[in-house]
C-alpha cells in the first residue's frame, strides 16, 4: 500500500496513547503525516471525531483504512516494518504479553502518576498500591532484559527497540516526572529509552 499514513494524536505534553504509535512508528522510520488535535478543551471530542471513530487518540489513517488504538496501530505497524516485533517466537509472544499488559493493566499508577513530560514532581510517598505495580513493571524489564535483551544486544527490552519499548515509554517518562526509584537495570534501560531522538523531539515538541 502506497497512501499517505496520517497519525492523529493529542497534546504531547500529556497523551501517553499517542507517544506510543507516534515512537514506533519513528523508530521504524515511517513517513507520515500528523494531526495534532489538543486536549481537554471544549472542542477536543468533536474535533477527534473527525478523524477517529471511538472519539479518541490516537488514530492512523493510512489510505482506506482507519486504525484506532495505539497497540492495534503499533500491530498495523509491525505488519508494514516486521522489524517492530523480536526475532524468535518465544520473544515475539512475551513482547506481546508485555505489552497487552501495560495496555490494559497498572491502572493506579496511572492515575496517581498521570504522564507530563514536562513537569518533575517528585512524589513525596508512593502509595503502596501504586509501588506494587512498579515493582511488577520493573520486574518485567529486569525479566525481559536478561532472557531476552542483554543476549540479543541492545539495550531495549527484546535488544533492538520494539512495540514493547513503545508501549512502555510513557513510563519512562513518568518515572522520570516523579522521581521513582529504580533498581540499575530498570535505570539503564529508562536511560537508553529517554535517549532516543524521538523521545527528545517529543520532549522538545511537549515544551514548545
Amino acid at each position: 500500500m502506497s497512501a499517505s499514513m496520517t497519525l492523529v494524536i493529542g497534546t504531547k505534553r500529556y497523551s501517553s496513547w499517542s507517544l506510543r504509535p507516534w515512537l514506533a512508528a519513528r523508530m521504524a522510520n515511517v513517513d507520515f503525516d500528523e494531526i495534532l488535535i489538543a486536549l481537554r478543551q471544549p472542542e477536543t471530542k468533536a474535533e477527534i471525531l473527525r478523524h477517529s471513530p471511538s472519539g479518541k487518540v490516537p488514530c492512523l489513517i493510512h489510505g482506506e483504512v482507519t486504525v484506532w488504538d495505539s497497540l492495534a496501530i503499533c500491530e498495523y505497524l509491525a505488519e508494514l516494518h516486521p522489524t517492530l516485533w523480536p526475532e524468535g517466537r518465544e520473544a515475539r509472544a512475551v513482547a506481546r504479553a508485555v505489552s497487552a499488559e501495560m495496555h490494559s493493566g497498572f491502572p493506579n499508577l496511572r492515575n496517581t502518576c498521570s504522564m507530563d513530560i514536562c513537569a518533575l514532581t517528585p512524589l513525596a510517598e508512593v502509595p503502596p498500591e501504586v509501588q506494587t505495580e512498579i515493582d511488577r513493571i520493573q520486574a518485567l524489564w529486569n525479566d525481559c532484559r536478561a532472557r531476552f535483551g542483554a543476549k540479543a544486544g541492545g539495550p531495549f527490552l527484546f535488544g533492538r527497540f520494539s512495540v514493547a519499548d513503545a508501549m512502555y515509554a510513557p513510563v519512562v517518562s513518568r518515572f522520570t516526572t516523579f522521581a521513582i526509584a529504580m533498581d540499575p537495570v530498570s535505570r539503564a534501560y529508562c536511560e537508553a529509552i529517554w535517549s532516543l531522538a524521538p523521545m527528545q523531539d517529543w520532549k522538545q515538541a511537549a515544551e514548545d
